[in-house]
């Protein structure tokens, strides 16, 4: 079955739904949620997509996420997200959303936070790879490795915000 997902205006309003596979084709906005993590010590989740996946196969980020499904809310998309992708269930907290007009085609990207202390059991058919950085870690790599473009720019606004200091 496809997935449905909202097409949405400039202003992140809902025009109608459309299948995510011609919402991408077609250019269409549609949403996206997604959640930095963080452990106890402050380090931040970095992971690298499976080769095997259908979008960015094999670029870095540091974001779990995926579309919000039809009439579904940034916030728990996120939180179904992490547990899917992760395997962990943990609070999330709303940050910012952007239009990101980069990447394969234009979302409005929701943007989340999570303090995960639990063991990390990732879906391998989504994640190769995964490392706790710190701050000064991820600046050294973010514009060396092939990272998601969102992901990039989510970062970089949540490292500039008073987000990117949780104790």
């Amino acid at each position: 079955m496809s997935e449905l997902v909202e097409h949405v205006d400039e202003h992140d309003r809902v025009l109608g739904v459309v299948e995510r596979e011609e919402a991408v084709r077609r250019n269409k906005p549609h949403r996206i949620a997604a959640t930095i993590c963080r452990d106890r010590e402050g380090r931040i989740l970095v992971l690298r997509r499976a080769r095997t996946m259908s979008r960015f196969a094999g670029y870095y980020d540091v974001m779990v996420g995926g579309a919000v499904d039809v009439g579904e809310s940034y916030e728990a998309a996120a939180a179904r997200e992490l547990t899917e992708e992760l395997g962990v269930r943990a609070p999330v907290r709303f940050l910012f959303k952007f239009l990101c007009q980069e990447g394969i085609s234009p979302i409005w990207l929701g943007a989340h936070e999570a303090l995960v202390s639990e063991p990390l059991p990732p879906d391998l058919g989504e994640i190769e790879w995964h490392a706790w950085l710190t701050v000064a870690e991820l600046r050294k790599v973010v514009d060396e490795w092939c990272f998601v473009p969102a992901g990039r720019r989510a970062l970089r606004q949540y490292l500039e915000s008073e987000s990117g200091n949780l104790s």
